[in-house]
């Protein structure tokens, strides 16, 4: 959370509806340098001098809140945002190569909490097993 000095001056850098937004998705006001977008149409900001340590590089997710989520994010734009690297995917030589043969061409979203997502199942037979109240029929 930012303070209120700070607040107010990245309200009138970034404007109403801006600002309003970025409190909608990420909780708080910045404004920064747009770095670049990526394919799925994500937005990556930076701001080296008004921000807190660890907290200048953000993102500003063309899906909104509740949908959006981290593996939405290009491979190469994710390890400028994380801090991995120094330069961004359009500027680094090494992630100008394109997509590599190994590298799956199109995206797939992480599908956690979601119909498509992995969920384990065991194959060791279970050690207790439940009680059957059945009746056992009696001798007469």
């Amino acid at each position: 959370m930012s303070t209120i000095l700070r607040s107010l001056q990245n309200l009138r850098r970034s404007g109403i509806k801006n600002a309003l937004h970025q409190m909608q998705n990420i909780g708080d006001t910045k404004a920064g340098t747009l770095i670049g977008t990526d394919k799925f149409g994500n937005k990556y900001y930076e701001n080296l001098k008004d921000e807190l340590p660890l907290r200048t590089r953000w993102v500003d997710y063309k899906v909104s809140f509740p949908e959006w989520e981290p593996s939405q994010l290009a491979p190469g734009w994710h390890a400028w945002i994380s801090y991995m690297v120094d330069k961004p995917p359009t500027e680094d030589p090494i992630l100008q190569t394109g997509v590599r043969s190994w590298e799956i061409p199109e995206h797939r979203p992480n599908p956690t909490m979601g119909r498509g997502s992995f969920k384990t199942y065991s194959t060791v037979k279970p050690k207790i097993t439940a009680w059957d109240p059945s009746k056992i029929a009696t001798r007469s």
